[in-house]
């Protein structure tokens, strides 16, 4: 063996060993801390770039579900008014079948009218107030609405709007001021009785009622398709959650092990350095 001062072997090796080791503990440290195995590309590039796709998908999912539960609370804001506007029409038709009676009086019609017009009016406010971001699926003239339902901006579910404003397409009670009145009905210029005009209006309340009842099975048909979507969407956001954790989540159980037997390393790749630096010192021996 040759003793020298100028070169020390033993040191060189060692301090490679623990370059070595602290470099993989960096990297156990690193795993550690962040939970990932794969943090970036330099990881692993193939799995880094498969996993940054399947992130854009899941955002891409999680806008389409905001804008399905906007969709969701517009149509259930309709529907319930919808609803609301049933339970105004059967009372309606309750103060209807009462101006039919021959017996009242006049002043019993213009109590029964005041309360028939009263509720026209509910109708009028139930549909002007059910409005959800500036969209309201049953006002006069309403547009359809189109939500975005899939990734690829072409998937769309469609909920038709439904006109029940008084005296639209389907509420067609009379818009009249005076309801119960003795008026000409059919055009023949032939004042018909108040019996016959109470008729008349229950007709087109007892209309008006299948109408909206064909409107709310409608409604809720587009919102049952948008919960239902919505939920199938969750269901492949939370299997592309598992698919990301299953590329680039460390087996911390794993790491924690690794990092208590690599931290020994380390520790005695330091004492072999310290031997191997203090091997020199021998040589003043020599010279003692």
């Amino acid at each position: 063996m040759v003793n020298n001062v100028s070169t020390n072997p033993g040191a060189l090796i060692a301090l490679q060993t623990l370059t070595r080791v602290s470099e993989r503990l960096e990297d156990v440290q690193r795993r550690v801390s962040t939970g990932l195995e794969v943090s970036s590309a330099k990881d692993n590039p193939a799995l880094y770039a498969l996993a940054q796709k399947q992130r854009g998908e899941l955002k891409s999912i999680e806008s389409v579900q905001q804008g399905l539960r906007i969709g969701v609370s517009t149509v259930d804001v309709a529907l319930a008014a919808t609803e609301s506007i049933s339970d105004i029409l059967v009372e309606m038709r309750a103060i209807a079948s009462q101006a039919a009676d021959p017996s009242l009086t006049a002043e019993d019609l213009a109590v029964l009218e005041n309360q028939y017009v009263s509720l026209r009016e509910q109708i009028t406010r139930v549909v002007d107030t059910a409005e959800v971001g500036g969209r309201n699926l049953i006002a006069n003239g309403a547009g359809d609405l189109v939500v975005v339902a899939g990734i690829d901006g072409t998937t769309t579910i469609t909920v038709s709007a439904q006109d029940l404003s008084v005296g639209g397409a389907n509420v067609t009670v009379s818009t009249d001021t005076t309801v119960f009145a003795a008026k000409d009905l059919d055009g023949d210029m032939v004042n018909e009785t108040i019996t016959e005009v109470a008729q008349a209006e229950i007709a087109a309340i007892e209309a008006s009622i299948d109408n909206v009842s064909r409107a709310t099975g409608a409604l809720a048909a587009g919102s049952d398709a948008l919960n239902l979507q919505e939920t199938i969407l969750t269901r492949v956001s939370d299997a592309l959650e598992i698919s990301i954790g299953n590329l680039v989540d460390a087996d911390l159980a794993r790491e924690s092990s690794r990092l208590q037997a690599l931290q020994v390393q380390q520790q005695l790749a330091i004492q072999s350095l310290s031997i191997a630096n203090a091997a020199p010192n021998a040589i003043l021996a020599l010279f003692a």
